[in-house]
């Protein structure tokens, strides 16, 4: 009897597909919609879908509704997914293959302190929780500020939730956005939709990437009642958190080969 063919781990049969990487490859880089994955990617909008539910299909990517335009819907990459994947994958042709996240690349650089910018509309919630959480993973060798097109007050369930993971952001203040549109920064990121539409540009060219994230605040009619998704909002930060510190210290040369394809 013939040998019986074993099927390749379910990542290598999605990821190994041109399209389908290439689509990741964007991904990785910021939150998308699909127009703008068929303008990146150059290819019809009909295959481009078909590709994206292939990789949702599989667990590699999620798909939110936009909170500025419901007409609209951003993909996301879940890279954490993707890890679990990849480890089993070498593992899964032999077992001295199995692969090890390096924390290590994740430790900043030592140097000049890398600058990130969060940017949401009412810099009540979840960029404050960014900038939070930024700090602590990075032990302060990134310095995060955050700010908002309509700045709000604070919200108390974002104030909660920090100190339940031992940060007190009690004192922040919110601020507008123009307050920083001069100034330099490795990384501006967009945590709502209707922020990345006004996002002004920045000088020097910094890394730009929108995290499609829901406002939390609008989970609920009452505090207690939107608490739950303030959790969420922070657990997905601190997972995205985690992966962006990779990004900060990728070179510069292979963000700019990637900026130019």
């Amino acid at each position: 009897m013939p040998p019986s063919v074993a099927t390749p781990p379910g990542f290598v049969r999605l990821a190994g597909h041109p399209v389908r990487w290439r689509l990741l490859e964007e991904l990785v880089e910021s939150d998308r919609a699909v127009r703008e994955l068929t303008h990146l990617v150059d290819e019809p909008q009909n295959l481009v879908s078909y590709h994206l539910r292939q990789l949702r299909d599989g667990g590699l990517v999620t798909v939110r509704r936009s909170s500025h335009d419901a007409r609209d819907s951003y993909y996301a990459i879940d890279l954490a997914h993707c890890r679990e994947q990849l480890q089993a994958v070498g593992g899964a042709l032999h077992p001295g293959l199995w692969l090890v996240p390096n924390d290590a690349a994740a430790t900043p650089s030592t140097g000049r302190h890398r600058r990130v910018l969060f940017l949401c509309t009412g810099n009540s919630a979840r960029s404050q929780i960014a900038e939070a959480l930024l700090v602590q993973q990075s032990d302060g060798a990134v310095d995060a500020v955050s700010a908002g097109s309509t700045p709000k007050p604070l919200h108390p369930n974002a104030v909660r939730v920090m100190r339940k993971r031992g940060i007190d952001i009690s004192q922040n203040r919110t601020k507008h956005l123009d307050e920083f549109a001069r100034e330099r920064f490795d990384a501006v990121i967009t945590l709502c939709d209707r922020v990345r539409e006004v996002c002004p540009e920045f000088p020097r060219h910094p890394r730009l990437a929108h995290w499609s994230i829901p406002d939390p605040a609008l989970a609920g009619s009452t505090n207690r009642a939107s608490y739950p998704a303030f959790e969420r909002t922070a657990a997905e930060l601190d997972t995205r958190i985690g992966f962006l510190l990779h990004q900060l210290n990728e070179p510069s040369t292979r963000r700019k080969q990637h900026a130019e394809r």
